[in-house]
């Protein structure tokens, strides 16, 4: 789990990675900063800018460094004519990112949080591991016992609406996912570079 500070993150990565930074109060917040602060800011490197990059890939995924990494390596290894697609599958396959996917709430940190107190179950098996990797097939529910909870009220009312991306088939009044296919669409994600985090690790 990441503990940095959102609003100073967010400023400093220089995107809205989390909820409460895609407010009015953030971006007046904002503004403020930009207009009585002294900083200079400095043309970036081409390392600076993958470095960058990588960082908003992993705090937007809630990844920490050692485990971003062996995510890297393995899109590397199995997926050599397109790593980049391969850390993006892997990522949006976490249990966590896949609950946030479905719309069970707003942010891939409350998913996982919901996932750490066993609120959620794959194929009527209760996963409490963020990270646990979802497949085609999968299903994902709410434990019976806590639908009840003040954290599902009125989740039907608030699915109605909600558009799930292609890979996922939501339905909206049982409040359940299943994932139809592999996450394959990194346009889902626009703001993200994948291809500059395997440049950046390709260095070495």
């Amino acid at each position: 789990m990441l503990r940095k500070p959102q609003y100073k993150l967010s400023r400093r990565l220089g995107e809205k990675l989390f909820p409460k930074t895609q407010t009015q109060k953030y971006a007046l917040r904002a503004g403020r900063k930009v207009t009585t602060g002294k900083r200079k800011f400095t043309q970036k490197t081409e390392y600076g800018q993958q470095f960058l990059d990588k960082q908003k890939v992993r705090y937007s995924y809630g990844v920490l460094e050692k485990q971003f990494v062996k995510y890297v390596d393995n899109a590397r290894k199995h997926s050599r004519t397109n790593p980049a697609q391969g850390l993006y599958t892997q990522l949006e396959s976490r249990l966590d990112n896949v609950v946030y996917r479905i719309g069970l709430t707003i942010s891939r940190a409350a998913a996982r949080q919901m996932v750490s107190h066993g609120h959620i179950r794959v194929n009527g098996v209760k996963i409490s591991i963020p990270s646990h990797q979802i497949k085609p097939g999968d299903e994902i529910t709410i434990r019976d016992a806590s639908k009840t909870k003040t954290l599902f009220r009125d989740l039907e009312l608030k699915l109605k609406n909600y558009k799930a991306p292609e890979w996922l088939v939501v339905d909206n009044v049982k409040c359940t996912g299943k994932v139809g296919m592999s996450p394959i669409n990194m346009k889902n994600d626009s703001n993200l570079n994948f291809n500059s985090v395997i440049e950046l690790y390709s260095r070495a």
